[in-house]
């Protein structure tokens, strides 16, 4: 027998770390090749699958959110190839070595688990805080349900210019008619539609033309009901070579795009009775200052555009500004966690490889077996679609390894129970996807009685009591019709 034609009747057993997007697209491409039988377990700490779809993602941004079907067409009824345990945490419940021994090749998809600190000083006053966990809260992530954010001030500053800081933006500025058509967490709710938040300051280090936040989303700032996007003739002003760029329609589409809305749809001034989002460009924070332990400003240093060697560059003036503020959402990037027994360098924040394939260090050997997509893969940045082809290269890489006879044997056999097993004998309540089915069936439920897509659960605890409440129910209604067809009989 050849080896390529071993490959295709031994089943390739691939234990996948994340179930957020990084995770499941390569789930659903490992298990989309004709070529070979693979059996896919996926981990995840939480109960709940998808990740940032699920907590990440805007409320208000429902359409992004309808990914989940493709991710679950591409699962769901494939019980023999593809199993979820969630509830289970790398490091808690197993540990990386548990999985080695029983995969042929792990795939971690673990994205970012903490965001980038401003580092300066002030940034431990009450009333800073990331704005990865103001989005967590809204969202109904079980670790932020209990966060506290003081929304009675009139004035707030979101430091960054990237997709998150502008959900921030538009999350304050919902009127409580709109977020009572989302899925926002009922703890939530209360809080934001009641906030008292009058002026917001979006500020960002660069310039209009190098801004991250992609095009559709900074409109949607142009359109908000109770609020106006405002851009000052100051901060509307581009450097020669951009504009030259720009006219020439050489300029990146998305910066050109960019550009236009802020030249074009931002006002120079809000309108009475309205919320004002005040757009800042060329502004770096240099200091948070505070009183009593809370925060009262962020004091900013003013940079501008200069050409270098042809290119528009960014350098600091001698020009410092003061931003009263009551509330600082910090939104400039994400850190991933190391994880015990995975390469990681801290510098380039991410795990070393070669096209997902995980190696020693950059440009070294390749660490057999370990694989990574993903945030942790390429560094926490792109949209959620841009995990579709990062994962199928890592795929790529991992079925080829599998096909030349590279992936390591595993030294203990996974049968149909074993990773059960070990679950329960470290005590493990865990979730699968059967389970997870049940909840999203309640929250839908839940939230449809309300006019609303869902009602998260929370918190783990509940999540877990209600999954086994809703197993009971349909073993009880599972028993009704067996013993109501038997008096048929």
């Amino acid at each position: 027998m050849s080896e390529d034609s071993s490959r295709r009747d031994t089943p390739l057993r691939v234990a996948i770390v994340g179930a957020g997007p990084a995770g499941f697209y390569a789930a659903v491409e490992l298990l989309r090749d004709p070529r070979f039988t693979v059996k896919i377990d996926m981990f995840d700490r939480l109960p709940t699958p998808f990740g940032l779809v699920r907590h990440g993602v805007a409320p208000d941004h429902e359409k992004i959110r309808s990914v989940t079907r493709f991710y679950a067409g591409g699962v769901e009824g494939r019980t023999v190839h593809y199993r979820m345990f969630g509830n289970v945490e790398l490091g808690r419940d197993l540990d990386l070595r548990d999985l080695r021994q029983r995969y042929h090749a792990v795939i971690l998809a673990i994205g970012a688990q903490s965001d980038r600190r401003l580092d300066i000083p002030g940034e431990e006053l009450r009333g800073v805080h990331p704005a990865s966990a103001f989005v967590a809260w809204y969202n109904g992530h079980p670790d932020f349900a209990d966060a506290r954010f003081d929304l009675s001030v009139d004035k707030v500053v979101v430091v960054g210019h990237g997709n998150v800081a502008l959900d921030v933006c538009r999350m304050l500025c919902r009127t409580p008619e709109e977020l009572g058509r989302t899925d926002t967490a009922d703890h939530a709710l209360p809080g934001l539609g009641s906030n008292c938040v009058r002026e917001i300051v979006l500020l960002g280090r660069s310039g209009p033309a190098q801004a991250a936040y992609t095009p559709q989303e900074f409109k949607e700032l142009t359109e908000l009901s109770e609020a106006d996007l405002v851009v000052s003739d100051e901060d509307r002003e581009i450097h020669p070579i951009t504009r030259k760029a720009w006219e020439a329609e050489e300029l990146d589409p998305l910066r050109a795009k960019n550009l236009q809305i802020a030249l074009d749809s931002a006002r120079r001034e809000a309108r009475p009775g309205k919320k004002t989002i005040r757009l800042r460009f060329h502004c770096t924070p240099i200091e948070i200052l505070g009183q009593q332990d809370r925060v009262v400003g962020l004091r900013v240093r003013r940079n501008r555009q200069v050409e270098r060697d042809g290119a528009v560059v960014i350098e600091p003036t001698d020009q410092i500004e003061d931003i009263e503020c009551g509330a600082i959402f910090r939104s400039i990037g994400y850190r991933i966690a190391p994880i015990e027994g995975v390469p990681f360098e801290l510098d380039k924040n991410q795990i070393p490889n070669d096209k997902g394939q995980v190696l020693i260090t950059s440009g070294g050997p390749p660490v057999p077996g370990m694989f990574v997509t993903g945030w942790a893969k390429r560094g926490p940045s792109g949209i959620i679609g841009t995990n579709k082809p990062d994962a199928l290269e890592t795929v790529t890489q991992l079925l080829d390894a599998w096909q030349a006879g590279a992936l390591p044997e595993p030294a203990a056999v996974v049968s149909g129970g074993e990773i059960e097993a070990l679950l329960d004998r470290n005590g493990v309540q865990y979730v699968t996807y059967s389970d997870w089915k049940l909840l999203d069936q309640l929250e839908v439920q839940s939230g449809q009685a309300e006019g609303r897509p869902r009602r998260k659960f929370t918190d783990v605890p509940t999540m877990l009591r209600a999954i086994g409440d809703a197993r009971l129910s349909t073993i009880r209604d599972q028993q009704i019709v067996s013993t109501a067809g038997q008096g048929k009989g």
